[in-house]
């Protein structure tokens, strides 16, 4: 059963963050709630003594950078006068003294902590500092993401059995595919992707306009996307900013699925691939 996609994130960024700095003890975890993150995923630990570890807000190294929501070091932990000590058990267990923390920000909600350290009291260069924010940003990415496509997947579940009822639904609806397909490249758990993908395809054929071809047009995911955005009124320029995509690629997207479909026009294209079932 795949890991969630902040498990496997937070163990990435982990381990990006002690190769980048050097730093032999990295460790972190999410917020339960919103003043107490668990310890849960380590790199580099000799001992188990800060697996499980529950840091408050405002208690301890992590506590500090949670409460402030900013990064905070110390040169040496079990001596310092700038941080509460209701933790030295644990990181004296692990021979920890130079320490830095980071907290992971989504939406200016602090949502986990990581931390890095060193075994020897010794001050943190701003190569380890930007290190240490660098792997905090990529899992802040990583939730923001996965934060939109629950939010989408909420909202067009119940979008899919009769769009036509209201003014304006069937818009609502191929917006909402538009996307949900620009967030497939970005979603790195494979449960949540094919759910995403289900969930496309339940809105594509939502519709029950698709007029079966002999032929059977194939298009390509990235053609799919393309078009998906073309047919919300997006210019080439919103596409390939929304996608993640040169302008140039974009257009070779469309003129790749606009052959495929016999059409002459952006337009001919969308309403060929609405009639196959590919888009809603």
């Amino acid at each position: 059963m795949p890991e969630p996609v902040d498990v496997v994130e937070m163990q990435t960024a982990l381990l990006r963050l002690r190769r980048t700095s050097g730093l032999p003890v990295v460790f972190g975890g999410l917020l339960s709630d919103a003043r107490h993150a668990r310890i849960a995923e380590l790199n580099g630990a000799r001992t188990a003594a800060l697996r499980g570890l529950v840091i408050s807000a405002g208690s301890g190294l992590g506590g500090k950078s949670i409460a402030l929501s900013r990064p905070c070091a110390v040169i040496d932990y079990p001596s310092s006068r700038h941080i509460s000590h209701e933790y030295d058990t644990a990181v004296a267990a692990e021979g920890l003294r130079s320490v830095v923390a980071v907290p992971v920000v989504v939406r200016r909600k602090v949502r986990g902590v990581l931390y890095g350290a060193l075994r020897e009291p010794l001050a943190l260069g701003d190569r380890t500092f930007d290190a240490a924010v660098a792997a905090a940003r990529d899992v802040e990415q990583a939730l923001a993401v996965q934060d939109e496509v629950q939010q989408l997947l909420s909202v067009t579940r119940d979008r899919t059995t009769d769009p036509g009822e209201a003014p304006g639904a069937w818009e609502e609806v191929r917006e909402a595919h538009s996307e949900l397909r620009a967030l497939l490249p970005k979603v790195a758990d494979p449960a949540m992707r094919e759910e995403l993908l289900s969930v496309c395809g339940r809105l594509a054929s939502a519709s029950g306009r698709r007029v079966p071809r002999s032929r059977g047009v194939q298009l390509a995911p990235r053609e799919i996307d393309v078009l998906g955005c073309v047919a919300t009124g997006a210019t080439n320029a919103v596409v390939a900013d929304r996608l993640g995509l040169r302008p140039e690629t974009v257009k070779g997207y469309l003129r790749a699925a606009m052959r495929k479909l016999g059409a002459r026009t952006r337009l001919e294209a969308v309403v060929a691939a609405r009639k196959e079932g590919l888009l809603p």
